[in-house]
């Protein structure tokens, strides 16, 4: 086996690294962890905090840089603890501060553009080019509460063995997307590099149990893979409810957000989903159902702009139960 070659560095088989990464030779650091498998296989990417505010995956991300052994891997790893790192000083909930791009809806990037516009380049020139699956870690905004769930990509070269990886891992919902403009959606539908991304956690919090949750799941991609073994108590069978369409509701007005609706409920059509009104509680407009489904995240909070998300469900017309 060769020694391994990325984003400047090497790495013998059998090695682990803990490094800043720099996109685009710029003063811009990104903390990683590379580890160089004593044996051939795949290179898995794994990133988090794309968007800043949401910390889990952060907090698996270093679980997983201490228990991963390079001795006992097929293939190389590369684990990005937080990507939007200027986001996560300045206390960003979601995009990068200088230049307000959201790193899952702007690429391809530009090398010569933004800084965020460059990181988004740098993905696509350096990094993309040389794995073969990616897991994107996220979780809910700070005022957003979620279930957690996996979004898989709808790209035909792919679907299929991301899908396959997405149903191996301790998640309930898994949900099509026609992303195509955002890290995994881009590198899926224009360079057929399966994917998916990881939703555990929200309101700008950290809790035990969606880390673990996190970490689990990674363990779980590794051992699907064929990179990573796991012990027979991982390897559990999950129930899973894969959604085909999932209806986005967004609002189209300034207003002041009263949800009607939680997370993992199941709602019929015609249910009041919530409504939008004023700070004296008088109502504007009412959202309702438009089909039986199970709601998958929805705003918690209550100051809404136009086109901000508003509820998010799984239509039980296109449900698969696996």
């Amino acid at each position: 086996m060769n020694e391994w070659k990325v984003c400047g560095y090497e790495l013998k088989p059998g090695e682990k690294k803990q490094v800043m990464l720099h996109p685009g030779g710029r003063e811009y650091e990104i903390p990683a962890t590379l580890i160089c498998g004593s044996q051939e296989g795949r290179t898995l990417l794994i990133t988090a905090q794309i968007h800043a505010g949401e910390y889990n995956g952060s907090a698996a991300a270093a679980r997983l840089a201490k228990e991963i052994q390079p001795e006992n891997l097929k293939g190389n790893v590369i684990l990005m603890h937080c990507v939007n790192t200027s986001g996560f000083w300045q206390q960003y909930a979601r995009f990068i501060p200088e230049d307000h791009v959201n790193l899952n809806a702007d690429y391809p990037g530009n090398e010569r553009g933004t800084i965020g516009q460059q990181i988004a380049a740098w993905f696509v020139k350096e990094i993309f080019p040389g794995v073969d699956f990616i897991a994107d870690l996220h979780g809910g905004g700070m005022c957003e509460a979620l279930s957690p769930c996996i979004f898989y990509p709808r790209a035909p070269e792919v679907t299929e063995a991301a899908l396959a990886a997405a149903k191996t891992m301790n998640v309930r919902y898994l949900l099509a997307s026609s992303n195509s403009v955002g890290e995994y959606g881009y590198a899926a539908n224009y360079l057929d590099i399966p994917g998916f991304i990881l939703e555990c956690g929200y309101g700008g919090i950290v809790r035990e149990e969606w880390a673990e949750q996190i970490r689990e799941c990674m363990l779980l991609l590794l051992d699907h893979l064929g990179m990573y073994g796991m012990t027979a108590e991982y390897r559990k069978t999950y129930p899973k409810k894969i959604y085909r369409n999932t209806e986005y509701l967004e609002s189209d007005m300034r207003g002041v957000w009263y949800p009607a609706v939680r997370e993992d409920q199941q709602v019929r059509k015609g249910d009041l989903l919530g409504e939008l009104g004023d700070f004296f509680g008088n109502i504007k407009k009412s959202f309702h159902a438009l089909e039986d489904g199970t709601v998958i995240y929805y705003t918690a909070g209550m100051s809404v702009l136009e086109g901000d998300a508003l509820v998010a469900y799984g239509l039980e017309s296109s449900a698969e139960e696996v």
